[in-house]
């Protein structure tokens, strides 16, 4: 399906105005601002920035080694093969690798003038500041990423919902109808999610972390919590009444709590519930034991998901009608 992105109309316009102004200024080579702003076009702003000045500061350098080396030995195609040794290598040390070919564009340039003067130089630092300025002007707009997270954020609850629910119904009745496909679903969302909120964590510079990051990071943990607990559940030998109860919890728990910050709540039913089940009369057979014990350890498992939820500061509260419908796990 043919389909222009916002980078590709940035980068069209971009490399056309940086080769207009080039024109206006009456620079020599002026299509090479066009290139230059091409390859500092970047899907993120942070990453803009850097390959601009990684881009600049290598045109330097090389504009300094083709200087001294064609006009003390020659300008002689092995003296470009002479300086790229040097040039790259240079680069390389100081991380700014990225602007080797921007930085090869201007080294032909200054091989093909045959005589390098300080006007010369002067034509080509402006038609470098003049490439990565554009560039920067460009990416200053970047879309928001806003209904993108919120739908990673709903699917996710959704499925999270849905397993916590298949668990529900193999407690309660040794339901196995359950297909799973959730799991395979969610792995595959929380990993998408992490990089488009890692995306928008670079479009802001005032800033190194991002509420959304951190919120598909914990869930993340909590996903493999809940990978833990399935076979642990599936492996449960007989269904005795405290099956019912944690049921009972787990469901509760996946029809209420919410993107923010109320796992205390849970934490503190969970406890009451483990001082109930204390009390209640010693296992009789040896499969109630170990049915027993295996709600136990699922009962810490389930306190370390809440504890994470905990230690979550929670998301803004939402502002729009579907997700004011919203009250997942």
């Amino acid at each position: 399906m043919f389909k222009i992105g916002y980078r590709t109309i940035k980068t069209a316009l971009g490399a056309t105005l940086a080769i207009i102004i080039a024109q206006m200024l009456n620079l020599d080579h002026f299509s090479a601002a066009g290139i230059i702003t091409i390859l500092c076009i970047q899907v993120t702003k942070k990453k803009s920035v850097y390959a601009s000045w990684h881009r600049f500061l290598a045109c330097l350098i090389a504009m300094v080694y083709s200087t001294l080396l064609f006009q003390f030995i020659a300008f002689h195609p092995l003296i470009i093969g002479l300086i790229l040794l040097i040039f790259i290598p240079t680069t390389v040390a100081l991380k700014i690798n990225e602007g080797i070919v921007t930085s090869s564009v201007i080294i032909m340039h200054l091989y093909g003038s045959g005589d390098i003067s300080f006007a010369l130089l002067i034509n080509e630092t402006i038609l470098i500041t003049v490439g990565v300025g554009v560039a920067l002007v460009m990416n200053l707009y970047m879309p928001s990423l806003d209904e993108k997270l919120l739908a990673y954020q709903e699917k996710i609850e959704t499925n999270f919902s849905a397993i916590l629910m298949g668990i529900v119904r193999y407690l309660r009745d040794n339901d196995h109808t359950w297909d799973g496909k959730e799991i395979t679903e969610t792995a595959n969302l929380l990993n998408q999610a992490k990089s488009l909120a890692f995306r928008d964590v670079e479009n802001h510079f005032l800033r190194e972390e991002d509420l959304y990051y951190h919120y598909f990071k914990m869930r993340e943990k909590q996903f493999e919590i809940i990978e833990r607990i399935l076979p642990l559940v599936t492996n449960i030998p007989l269904i005795v009444k405290q099956s019912g109860i944690v049921a009972d919890f787990i469901e509760d728990l996946a029809e209420n709590v919410h993107p923010q910050n109320t796992a205390i709540l849970y934490l503190k039913k969970l406890e009451e519930m483990e001082i109930f089940f204390r009390g209640m009369e010693l296992p009789l057979t040896r499969e109630e034991f170990e049915s027993r014990a295996a709600l136990l350890q699922l009962m810490k498992e389930m306190e370390r998901y809440l504890l994470l939820k905990h230690s979550f500061k929670g998301l803004p509260k939402p502002t729009n009608n579907r997700m004011k419908k919203r009250h997942l796990a």
